[in-house]
């Protein structure tokens, strides 16, 4: 069975969650026996020779004009028409925007799989025009694709209740892998900060995930002398597109002596896993957060906002702070900042390789 998928920016190594889950799940679904391309934004590509093939998963590159607004749409029209010319028999449409284009996917008589990551009308980036677009993609991916995969039991109750979408419907969650225990000393001794004494959040600097809030909290912890001295925040990641949110966020960073780390992968990011005294995701927005699941796989101590996917994780009501109370948000990191016991999570349920397998069954229902 051939697969093409569309609606991720491309892997391996790039930052989002959507593209952490494509690259954990395609080459397990290589392994299974499928036949798996995927369709790369050109603009994205770091690799001195880009790929063409990566842990038996094909890739190809196309362009796409570097644009929040216009990227994804046109990199997904242009996917599902190359989709067509290999001879797919499914595509599988990831993100609700990209989702747009599943009648036009399936009117050229391929069968569609829609991935939905989580409601990305509800993103604090888009203005009006952008949310109506997101709602109709939502609805039309829900309308005409073959199979629906959702990632939460509140991405499936919302569908329910917003598109009507019961039949054809599979839970499958995110996933994590094992954790990789490494120090880096070069690379701690580079940003200047100990083992330990140190809270870390890793995710994209975007206006949902309120890493404002954090600084603020974590400035609020140092004003009132909480916490040692010498204990830091860390953020790692970067924007995927320079905006005036993300020039802000960096120039308060900065000010504050907060360490930036911009965005990292392998051992530089293992090692911040392995020794944080603390991870926190204060986000407002999320599907079902990988950054947060890979924390916990460190056994690490973690703080996360009560949205509602955060919320479906089931961590003790201690991880949890009401989103947008940076008091609240500065009580938690206090309180699990100091302790330096490490945490056994449950996260049984986030096997990357039973999820190929789910959705392996999913493909097989088309």
């Amino acid at each position: 069975m051939k697969i093409v998928v569309t609606g991720t920016r491309g892997i391996p190594n790039i930052m989002g969650g959507v593209e952490t889950h494509c690259e954990e799940l395609l080459p397990r679904l290589v392994e299974l026996g499928y036949d798996i391309t995927v369709i790369r934004r050109r603009n994205y590509i770091r690799e001195e020779k880009p790929l063409t093939e990566w842990k038996g998963v094909k890739i190809i590159d196309i362009d796409a004009p570097k644009s929040k607004k216009f990227e994804a749409i046109v990199h997904t029209f242009k996917a599902i028409n190359k989709a067509k010319a290999l001879g797919a028999d499914i595509v599988h449409i990831h993100t609700v925007g990209s989702n747009l284009l599943t009648p036009y996917a399936r009117l050229l008589g391929m069968k569609v799989v829609m991935t939905h990551h989580g409601p990305d009308y509800d993103r604090d980036k888009w203005g009006k025009v952008a949310k109506k677009v997101l709602r109709l993609g939502e609805i039309l991916g829900c309308k005409f694709a073959n199979q629906v995969i959702v990632i939460s039991n509140t991405i499936k109750t919302l569908i329910e209740e917003r598109c009507g979408r019961t039949k054809d419907v599979t839970l499958i969650h995110n996933g994590v892998q094992q954790p990789e225990i490494c120090s880096y000393p070069e690379y701690f001794c580079e940003l200047g900060i100990e083992e330990g004494k140190y809270i870390l959040c890793a995710c994209r600097f975007v206006p949902e995930k309120n890493l404002h809030h954090l600084i603020d909290a974590f400035l609020l912890l140092g004003k009132s002398k909480r916490i040692p001295e010498d204990v830091r925040l860390v953020l790692a990641g970067d924007a995927d597109f320079e905006d005036d949110y993300s020039i802000s966020l960096k120039e308060m960073a900065k000010a504050n002596n907060v360490v930036l780390t911009g965005f990292v992968k392998g051992r530089k990011l293992h090692s911040l896993l392995t020794h944080a005294a603390c991870f926190c995701l204060p986000s407002s927005h999320e599907g079902l957060p990988i950054a947060l699941l890979e924390a916990m796989s460190y056994n690490i101590p973690v703080v996360a906002s009560d949205i509602p996917a955060n919320m479906e994780i089931g961590l003790d009501d201690s991880h949890y702070f009401p989103c947008g109370n940076i008091e609240k948000l500065a009580d938690r990191l206090e309180e699990m900042s100091v302790s330096s016991h490490k945490i056994r999570y449950d996260l049984h349920q986030y096997d990357w390789d039973v999820i190929a397998e789910q959705c392996a069954r999913v493909y097989d229902k088309c």
